[in-house]
């Protein structure tokens, strides 16, 4: 939903600014999915 609507998107991880961008931006960003779809660790 929040893609839809917005024009700029900030994420948070524990209070820490990891991105902030177009919503396009954000759901390409590696960290974004990293944090918040999983990742290898």
């Amino acid at each position: 939903v929040v893609f839809a609507i917005a024009q700029r998107v900030s994420v948070l991880d524990h209070g820490v600014l990891i991105a902030d961008g177009t919503p396009v931006e954000i759901r390409a960003n590696r960290r974004v999915q990293e944090v918040y779809l999983g990742g290898a660790d």
